[in-house]
């Protein structure tokens, strides 16, 4: 995709992953990932790490924001070139 095909809010396919893009910069975009969330739990001295589905986390809300509770990731112009829109 090209940078001016990005609009916030719209979602893509890049890699193995569904993205969201959340803003648009001069040259890059910024995206949090939909498909899934990767959940850490500490339960006394165990750490257990817990998928959710994206229905699964958009109840729980992890995709309100901004800010988001989810890392965003900045697609820069190499990156962009292996987007693909999802309509």
């Amino acid at each position: 995709m090209e940078h001016a095909g990005f609009k916030i809010g719209m979602e893509f396919r890049s890699g193995d992953g569904v993205w969201r893009c959340t803003d648009i910069g001069s040259r890059v975009i910024t995206a949090i990932r939909v498909d899934r969330v990767e959940k850490t739990k500490k339960d006394g001295d165990a750490i257990t790490t817990v998928m959710l589905s994206r229905s699964e986390a958009e109840a729980e809300g992890w995709f309100r924001g901004p800010p988001y509770a989810v890392a965003e990731r900045v697609f820069d112009e190499d990156d962009l070139e292996r987007c693909e829109r999802l309509d």
